[in-house]
């Protein structure tokens, strides 16, 4: 028995930590949440990766201006908007009005995925032209897709500005093919200019200086690029927010 009593005790042990839950993981800055002053407009900027690295200095540019939220999450593609993973979500109750949106969707809609929807096969290899892959959303459903996300985003009352898609260099991530972008840019800017939405041209801000602003073979970007990006969007928002 005397033998069997420190096995027991250790089991014990092992059980109780075992059942204490894990500690939260810490929520990364730009996905905190924003406490309004209520004297200020509020912002909601929608996007994906890129977006996520510019977030924090659209905040620190537009301090004492206005309230600028995100959805705590990689906004995806215009199928990810439209799907039960996005606008409802994002816009959902407290959410559900604003006073200007920046929202953009293009990366993730000209990366190419396999027909079951991933974006690398079994044998580790991205999905490209070369073998089998498409994009994820074509040219003409980009356009429609688009259309339906203006309409839902109009439902909250917000003046609406779209940032256009920034440049695909040649990339290690071969699902990514150099200029894809153009022709969705191209279809994006005939759409706002119909729809009467602005149209912030975030690849006309760094294409020029693209190969010190952007990551080597890379679709994000350096800090240097993020800074850029984010007086970009923190100068549309100043200039198209309604007067309160």
């Amino acid at each position: 028995m005397k033998f069997l009593l420190p096995i027991l005790l250790s089991l014990l042990t092992t059980a109780i930590f075992a059942a204490e839950p894990a500690a939260p993981k810490p929520v990364p800055p730009e996905f905190a949440p924003v406490v309004d002053d209520p004297k200020m407009p509020r912002v909601l900027v929608i996007g994906d990766s890129v977006s996520i690295a510019y977030t924090l200095g659209v905040r620190k540019e537009l301090a004492g201006v206005a309230n600028v939220h995100r959805p705590p999450y990689n906004c995806g593609s215009t199928k990810t908007a439209l799907g039960s993973y996005g606008l409802e979500r994002w816009l959902a109750g407290e959410n559900a009005h604003w006073d200007l949106i920046h929202f953009n969707h293009g990366l993730h809609d000209v990366s190419y995925r396999f027909a079951d929807d991933r974006d690398k096969n079994d044998k580790g290899e991205y999905a490209s032209p070369l073998n089998g892959g498409r994009p994820n959303v074509s040219v003409a459903d980009y356009e429609k897709n688009l259309r339906t996300i203006i309409v839902r985003l109009r439902k909250t009352g917000a003046k609406l500005v779209f940032g256009s898609t920034t440049p695909v260099p040649e990339s290690d991530a071969a699902k990514y093919i150099k200029d894809s972008e153009l022709p969705y840019n191209e279809v994006a800017k005939k759409v706002m200019a119909e729809e009467g939405v602005v149209w912030n041209d975030l690849w006309a801000a760094v294409k020029p200086d693209q190969a010190r602003l952007q990551g080597k073979r890379n679709v994000h970007f350096e800090p240097a690029g993020s800074a850029v990006l984010a007086s970009h969007v923190a100068k549309a928002i100043r200039e198209n927010l309604p007067k309160k």
